[in-house]
């Protein structure tokens, strides 16, 4: 077993407990394996990361189902759409530059961390927030059809966008948001392996490998979330967000 590979295995492994803590695994994965995969084309770096993820995700949202309580009258719809559009993403995915998308994500994510920073009771307990419809289907169309066509466009950070987005449409707490951000997370993954693979891009052996060690870690991470609770998952929230913009950051300015 090479260096390169035994790397890879270990990055899956930290992706997969960060993904299911608070998503973002993607920051940790993808990187990797075009750093450590410099021969492998873009597309096949990014489809190859999709069979791992979806791995990791699929295991967690197993573990949050049985210990959390996922709002699935938003989650399933949300991630029927999710299927969908993230595979509208991939197909675009080499047709467009995420350069030009990298500006408007390093606003979001800093807008993410101020709301956070700001308001240090956001997703610690669920608020009490009043369910009209218009809220209810923001919580359904934003996951599913916006950030889901994000993550097959270009994915890292896609479960922290879901749960900051659950956290703050429906009030719930940073735990059950990742529940919620788990079920379509898995849907974004589905949809976007599913043209990947039709256009031949998978590295199957590399990675089911890889998809081996993060479901490791995204079993770990789920317990470590369900029972350290919202307070832990906050603080990862934080650490996430920041390595995200510090990422896209010297990647725009560099």
């Amino acid at each position: 077993m090479d260096v390169e590979l035994v790397l890879l295995l270990v990055a899956a492994l930290g992706a997969g407990w960060v993904d299911a803590v608070v998503g973002g695994g993607g920051l940790i994965q993808l990187p990797a394996l075009m750093l450590l995969n410099p021969g492998a084309p873009v597309a096949s770096a990014l489809a190859t990361n999709k069979l791992a993820s979806i791995a990791g995700t699929s295991s967690a949202a197993v573990a949050y189902l049985r210990k959390a309580k996922p709002d699935l009258p938003v989650a399933l719809p949300g991630a029927g759409l999710a299927v969908a559009f993230s595979a509208v993403g991939a197909l675009g995915a080499t047709a467009i530059s995420s350069d030009v998308l990298k500006p408007v994500i390093m606003v979001v994510l800093l807008t993410v961390a101020a709301v956070v920073v700001l308001r240090p009771d956001l997703g610690r307990t669920p608020a009490l927030v009043l369910r009209t419809r218009r809220r209810t289907a923001a919580a359904v169309l934003v996951p599913g059809v916006v950030i889901a066509f994000y993550d097959g466009l270009v994915g890292p950070g896609t479960g922290t966008f879901l749960v900051i987005t659950f956290t703050t449409l429906l009030g719930t707490d940073f735990v059950n948001a990742s529940a919620n951000a788990k079920i379509i997370n898995t849907a974004t993954n589905l949809g976007a392996l599913v043209v990947f693979a039709a256009q031949g891009q998978v590295l199957w052996a590399l990675g089911l490998a890889m998809a081996v060690c993060n479901i490791v870690g995204a079993q770990l991470g789920a317990r470590m979330a369900i029972n350290r609770g919202a307070g832990f998952v906050r603080a990862v929230l934080l650490c996430v967000v920041a390595a995200l913009v510090l990422k896209l950051g010297y990647e725009q300015f560099a």
